[in-house]
């Protein structure tokens, strides 16, 4: 029996609160993921081997950790007995990570990130399953590439995004919809597992994280003011994904200072803060579409475009 590496993380689903009515008022990373694995009985009969690798709130989750964990599952995928690895993590900054993971690695074997909503001492906790579900889609011979799997769904790392704040069900992907769905322990396939080119983990590991290209996201709306843009163009910034309002479209008071910004050496991202959707059409300015990326993501895509620069 081929083996599954699960790499704990932290986020929600190692949380714990002191009420098991508390949903939001928890501590996150708390549990180890061997506790986690020990809560489901049904791990209990797979080839497991688990590491620790961080334990972090994904709201804090960093450049390091994205470096080691990169690192850590090249590794455990070259080994021809492991089948697939599964990444405990938190729900905030998912999305991130498996964009970063697929753009780096492009695995030929499943890594399959998995998270929960509820803190693991929640009446109702919804980590439990999604995590046999995780090692169950890592352990499946056709599967590959990058994906998130939550309340029985599996998302590509593409078009994965975090869309609600609360509900168990808070992931969705957007037009593109899941890979699959995971049935009674099976799966039944929607469309192609996430495949591409990898940039290559060898130039992330050369470069410092603290010296990996700044990117920030920029909001556009009513009364947005060129202020942002110079400040940010002052401080060192080198990318800027613009939440544009609709079709990613951008105030005319950012207009300017954005095209000061490229002039500068800045490269500038047309995103859409709407929940759904590409942004489609060309700018008259020359500005790139992210594609359906959230702003988000297309942080993230970026950032490694800069970074092979």
């Amino acid at each position: 029996m081929q083996r599954v590496v699960v790499i704990g993380t932290g986020g929600t689903i190692a949380g714990t609160a002191a009420s098991a009515a508390d949903h939001t008022g928890y501590t996150a990373a708390q549990i180890g993921v061997a506790q986690l694995v020990a809560a489901v009985p049904p791990l209990g009969e797979r080839a497991l081997e688990l590491v620790q690798l961080a334990q972090v709130d994904s709201k804090d989750m960093g450049f390091e950790v994205w470096r080691d964990l990169a690192r850590a599952v090249q590794t455990a995928l070259a080994r021809p007995d492991v089948a697939g690895v599964v990444v405990t993590h938190g729900t905030d900054t998912l999305e991130e990570t498996a964009w970063f993971l697929q753009a780096v690695l492009a695995p030929a074997k499943p890594v399959v990130l998995t998270a929960a909503m509820r803190p693991a001492t929640a009446l109702s906790a919804d980590g439990p399953q999604n995590l046999a579900d995780a090692v169950m889609v890592a352990a499946w011979p056709q599967a590959r590439g990058v994906v998130a799997v939550l309340s029985g769904r599996v998302h590509g790392a593409a078009d994965v995004r975090k869309a609600h704040t609360y509900r168990v069900d808070a992931f969705d992907s957007g037009d593109a919809g899941p890979v699959a769905l995971v049935e009674e322990g099976r799966l039944r396939l929607l469309r192609a597992w996430p495949h591409g080119t990898a940039m290559g983990l060898d130039r992330v590991l050369a470069m410092d994280p603290a010296l990996w290209p700044w990117v920030e996201i920029l909001t556009s709306g009513a009364g947005a003011r060129a202020d942002a843009v110079r400040a940010l163009v002052d401080a060192g910034v080198k990318g800027l994904v613009v939440a544009g309002t609709g079709n990613g479209t951008i105030h005319v008071a950012l207009e300017a200072a954005l095209a000061e910004a490229q002039a500068q050496g800045v490269t500038v991202w047309r995103a859409s803060r709407c929940g759904m959707g590409p942004v489609l059409g060309e700018h008259p300015r020359g500005w790139a579409s992210a594609g359906a990326f959230t702003p988000a993501k297309a942080r993230v895509a970026m950032m490694l475009e800069l970074m092979q620069a």
